[in-house]
C-alpha cells in the first residue's frame, strides 16, 4: 500500500482541492456547493457568490432568489442556496460566524454531510482526514487500498491500512488519479502509473 501512495504522490505532486477559496468559510461553502456537481462549476460561480456575500454574516442576510440567480448554473441550484443561506445562519447563532472546529458541529450544519466536514477539516483545518467521494471509493476499492461495498466502510478501511500522516495526501492523490486515469466507465489502465500493482487488472 505504500509503494501505491508513492507512486500517486509522485504522479501528482500538485495534488490539491480543486474549489477556489480564500478562508475556511469559502472553503466550506463551495464544498456543499459541489454536492452531485463538478468543481469546474462551482468555481465558475464561486467569484460571484462571494463577491456579494464573502462572509457568513453577509450570506445570513441574502435573500434566497439572489443567491439562485448566481448560482443557477450549477446542479440541485434551489436546495443549495437554502442550505447556505441556513448553515450562515446557523454559523452566526451558534458559532459566532466562524467555522467550528469539530466533526460532530459541521455535521449539523445544512448541506454538510462527513465528506465536507472531512474536507474542511483537512483543507480548512489541516488536520489529517480521508474524505471519500466517488473517487476516493471508486479507486481506492479498484486499486486494493480496500475491499469495501460502501463509503462508510471505505474510509474507517483507509484510516485503517493507511499511515495516519498520508491521510490527506491520498484523498488528494486518489481524486487526482481518477478524474485523469481510472475513469468510471472506462478507465485508462494502459497509461496507469499502477498498473503493476493494481488489482483491476490483473
Amino acid at each position: 500500500m505504500k509503494r501505491a501512495l508513492d507512486i500517486l504522490e509522485a504522479t501528482y505532486p500538485d495534488a490539491k482541492c480543486a474549489l477556489d477559496h480564500i478562508d475556511v468559510f469559502q472553503l466550506l461553502v463551495a464544498v456543499v456547493l459541489s454536492a452531485q456537481t463538478t468543481d469546474v462549476s462551482v468555481n465558475k460561480v464561486s467569484p460571484e457568490l462571494f463577491r456579494l456575500w464573502p462572509n457568513a454574516a453577509a450570506l445570513a442576510c441574502a435573500r434566497q432568489e439572489d443567491v439562485e440567480q448566481v448560482i443557477r448554473s450549477i446542479g440541485m441550484y434551489r436546495t443549495k442556496s437554502s442550505n447556505i443561506i441556513r448553515l450562515a445562519k446557523k454559523l452566526l447563532e451558534e458559532c459566532g460566524g466562524e467555522v467550528p472546529r469539530d466533526m460532530a458541529q459541521l455535521m449539523s450544519l445544512p448541506g454538510v454531510g462527513r465528506k465536507t466536514a472531512n474536507v474542511v477539516l483537512a483543507v480548512g483545518f489541516g488536520e489529517q482526514r480521508i474524505a471519500v467521494d466517488t473517487h476516493v471509493f471508486r479507486v481506492s476499492n479498484r486499486i486494493g487500498l480496500c475491499d469495501e461495498p460502501d463509503v462508510m466502510k471505505t474510509e474507517l478501511a483507509l484510516m485503517k491500512n493507511l499511515p495516519v500522516d498520508r491521510w490527506s495526501e491520498a484523498h488528494h492523490s486518489l481524486i487526482w488519479h481518477g478524474r485523469r486515469v481510472c475513469h468510471a466507465r472506462k478507465p485508462d489502465c494502459e497509461h496507469c502509473p499502477l498498473n503493476g500493482l493494481c488489482l483491476y487488472i490483473k
